[in-house]
C-alpha cells in the first residue's frame, strides 16, 4: 500500500499499480513486507554498485553522522570533501582536477551547462550560449537538463515548446554521417558553447550503445571548432561499462564531466561536476562577477562525501572491474536465446548492462508483474528489458536474473502481436 499523499516519480497516478512495500535490503536482495525476496536487476536506478548495506560504506556514514552530518560549504570546509575532491581528481583522466559538488545528477548537468556558457562569457563571448546534443539523449529532469534531451522522442517532449531550443542532431556513426555532423557543427559553431553526450551508452532513452571510436571522433570534431565537450557519466561512471569511466575506452578527456548515481554506492545523494584546468582558470578573477555563482545548500555534504570515499575504497580493495567482466560474459552467453525470438529486435551487452530490445512497446505493467512473480526486480521501459545489477552479484543470482528474462521474453513473444 502507499499513502494517498505520495506522488510517485515517472507515474500516472490515476492508473499506476500499487508499489511494493520494502522493509529492508541486503547485498543484491530487496525484501518486501509480504515476505517475498527479490534479486535486484536494476541497482535502484543504477546506484547500488556495491550492493545494498555494504558494511564499509554503512560504517563510514554512521561515523560521519555522529561527528559531522552537515555544514555549509561557504566559508567552511571539512576533511571528507577535501579527501573526495582530491581522490576524484586523481582517479579521473587528464586534468579533470576541479570538483564542484551538488546533490543530484540533473543539478550536476545544470552546473556543467552553466559552466560552459560562462566560460565563454568570461572571455567576452556572449553569443556562444547554445548546446549541441543528440537524438535519444537524456540528461535529467530540471529545465536546462531537459533542453538537451531528445525533444521529439524523449520523456520531456510535452515541454519542448517552453524549453530553451538547443541543436539536437543524429548521433553519427559512419563516415557519411560524420561528414554531415561536422557540417552542422561548422555552421553553428559561433553560437555553440559545448557538445554534451552520454559516453558509450544513452541509458534512459533505451540503452542505446555506440562505439568508443564514435565518441573519440565527436570529441575531435568539437575540438576542431573550439567547442567545449561535456561527458555525462552519471550512468556510465564507476565501472558500469567495463572501465572506471566510459571515456577511458575512447582515450579522450572531456572539458567537463558529470557524476552521480553510483558515486556514493547507492546510499545518500551526491553529484559532482568536474572541470579541466583551462575551464576552471577562466573563472579566476578579482571580480566576483567572473566567479561561478552557484551553491546548492547541501553542496559537499559530509555524509555524502564519507559514503563516496568509502565507495572509492571498495573500488581500490575489491575486484569490481573483474566482476563487471564476469557479468558481461554471463550476459553474452545467458541472453543469447533471446536472439532467436521473432519478436526480439536486438540483444546487446556492454559491461554490466544487458539489454533485450523488443519489436514494440509491450504492456509494461504486465511484464513487470511477471518479473515480480519470478522473484526478481526488473523494470522494463519503452521497448527494452534491461539488466544493470549490482556489480557484486554472484553467478547464481545473475543466472536467476538472466533466466527470468529469457522466460518472460519467450512467453511474451508467443503472444499474438
Amino acid at each position: 500500500m502507499t499513502s494517498s499523499h505520495l506522488w510517485l516519480p515517472y507515474s500516472q497516478m490515476q492508473t499506476v499499480p500499487a508499489p511494493q512495500m520494502v522493509t529492508r535490503t541486503e547485498g543484491v536482495r530487496i525484501y518486501l513486507a509480504d515476505g517475498r525476496c527479490l534479486i535486484d536487476g536494476t541497482s535502484s536506478w543504477w546506484t547500488a554498485c556495491h550492493g545494498y548495506n555494504h558494511p564499509h560504506i554503512a560504517a563510514a556514514v554512521a561515523a560521519q553522522l555522529e561527528q559531522l552530518p552537515h555544514v555549509m560549504l561557504g566559508g567552511l570546509v571539512h576533511k571528507p570533501v577535501l579527501d573526495l575532491s582530491r581522490r576524484l581528481a586523481g582517479l579521473l583522466p587528464g586534468d579533470l582536477d576541479y570538483v564542484f559538488f551538488s546533490e543530484s545528477g540533473s543539478v550536476s548537468v545544470e552546473i556543467a551547462l552553466k559552466m560552459a556558457v560562462q566560460f565563454w562569457i568570461n572571455q567576452g563571448v556572449q553569443a556562444r550560449s547554445r548546446f549541441l546534443s543528440f537524438q535519444h539523449a537524456y540528461h535529467g529532469d530540471t529545465f536546462a537538463a531537459m533542453s538537451v534531451c531528445d525533444p521529439d522522442k524523449g520523456m520531456h517532449r510535452l515541454l519542448s515548446g517552453v524549453l530553451a531550443q538547443q541543436l539536437v542532431v543524429k548521433l553519427p556513426r559512419g563516415a557519411a554521417e560524420f561528414t554531415e555532423f561536422e557540417q552542422v557543427v561548422a555552421k553553428h559553431a559561433a553560437e555553440l558553447a559545448a557538445v554534451i553526450i552520454e559516453p558509450l551508452v544513452q541509458a534512459a532513452a533505451g540503452m542505446k550503445f555506440h562505439q568508443p571510436e564514435v565518441l573519440a571522433k565527436i570529441t575531435e570534431i568539437a575540438a576542431r571548432y573550439d567547442l567545449l565537450v561535456i561527458f555525462d557519466e552519471i550512468t556510465t561512471g564507476f565501472g558500469r561499462t567495463g572501465t572506471m569511466f566510459a571515456c577511458e575506452q575512447a582515450g579522450v578527456v572531456p572539458d567537463i564531466m558529470t557524476l552521480s548515481k553510483a558515486l556514493t554506492g547507492g546510499t545518500v545523494p551526491l553529484a559532482a561536476t568536474i572541470a579541466r584546468r583551462h575551464v576552471y582558470e577562466s573563472f579566476l578573477s578579482d571580480s566576483i562577477d567572473q566567479a561561478l555563482v552557484h551553491g546548492p545548500t547541501f553542496c559537499g555534504n559530509p555524509m555524502g562525501c564519507a559514503a563516496a570515499n568509502a565507495s572509492l575504497d571498495l573500488f581500490e580493495s575489491e575486484p569490481r572491474l573483474e566482476q563487471v567482466a564476469a557479468i558481461e560474459a554471463g550476459f553474452e552467453a545467458g541472453l543469447a536465446p533471446c536472439r532467436g525470438l521473432a519478436q526480439v529486435r536486438d540483444v546487446r551487452v556492454k559491461g554490466a548492462i544487458g539489454v533485450v530490445q523488443l519489436d514494440r512497446v509491450p504492456d509494461l505493467d504486465a511484464l513487470r508483474q511477471r518479473f515480480l512473480e519470478a522473484g526478481v526486480w526488473v523494470r522494463p521501459f519503452a521497448d527494452v528489458i534491461y539488466l544493470m545489477p549490482p556489480l557484486v552479484i554472484g553467478a547464481e543470482e545473475l543466472d536467476t536474473l538472466i533466466q527470468a528474462v529469457n522466460r518472460v521474453v519467450k512467453d511474451w513473444s508467443a503472444l499474438p502481436s
